[in-house]
């Protein structure tokens, strides 16, 4: 469904932030895209969903693919009218809009018809939305915010969602909800996903392949088991020696003299 050919992301034609990623979705499939902030990780996202352009950037080399279609030259509203959904870091809503508002905004790019039927489906993915449907989505929590913004992506009916971060700032138990939730969607809307994550358990955990991302480069990627058994990740991502000890960061700090990616 989704192939990412070998790119290269340029900002004001100066800074070179990705070189030669590359990545595929297959249709109903869940990815991930894992490793340390500034790794490259929203970057790709951004490239994909056309947002780049907002922000002075441009894929300078290579070529992004949709069903076939190259996509990278279309502007971002093209892109998600062919079902491409980001779902920003940062759970950006319209503060003053009601909760149910705020998903009805959601739905502005497809048949006004099925509205009322795609807010249902919302709610059953959500339940805890629907209590606050009429709440002032500023005042709602971090985590009832992240599944706000989820649910909002969700009113576009897309082909694919790309999840920017989805358990940033919550706790433990709020973040295991989102991807209960992110898993759900998948296998009952079969909605394909591409999953940015630093928290690389919980990511290897829900999704089917994984890339692991440094300094702007895939420099691993396979089945998500696989992943989740090699040294370095168990390591330098996981916090797990090759002794099953869990590691200090006094220990790892110095990670990058070590680290077998090719071996």
């Amino acid at each position: 469904m989704l192939k990412v050919n070998n790119i290269e992301v340029i900002y004001s034609n100066v800074i070179l932030t990705l070189r030669g990623v590359s990545l595929n979705v297959g249709k109903g499939k869940i990815a991930t895209v894992v490793g340390a902030n500034g790794a490259g990780k929203s970057t790709t996202l951004k490239a994909i969903s056309g947002l780049l352009k907002t922000e002075l950037g441009e894929v300078s080399h290579g070529s992004i693919e949709f069903d076939g279609e190259v996509i990278h030259k279309k502007s971002p509203q093209e892109i998600a009218q062919m079902g491409i959904i980001q779902i920003q870091e940062g759970r950006r809503l319209f503060a003053h809009l009601s909760a149910e508002e705020n998903l009805k905004l959601g739905a502005y790019l497809r048949n006004t018809a099925t509205l009322k039927r795609q807010v249902e489906m919302v709610y059953r993915h959500f339940p805890r939305l629907k209590d606050l449907r009429n709440n002032t989505s500023g005042y709602l929590s971090g985590g009832e915010q992240q599944m706000l913004v989820i649910g909002r992506g969700l009113m576009s009916q897309p082909k694919i969602m790309l999840i920017d971060e989805a358990s940033l700032g919550l706790s433990p138990l709020m973040s295991q909800s989102l991807f209960d939730a992110i898993v759900n969607i998948n296998h009952e809307e079969g909605i394909a996903m591409l999953v940015v994550e630093q928290n690389v358990r919980a990511a290897l955990k829900i999704a089917e392949y994984g890339y692991v991302m440094e300094n702007g480069r895939v420099v691993y990627d396979g089945p998500s088991d696989k992943l989740r058994e090699n040294p370095d990740i168990k390591e330098f991502y996981l916090g797990i020696s090759g002794a099953g000890q869990k590691k200090s960061y006094r220990e790892v700090k110095h990670y990058r003299r070590r680290k077998r990616w090719l071996g």
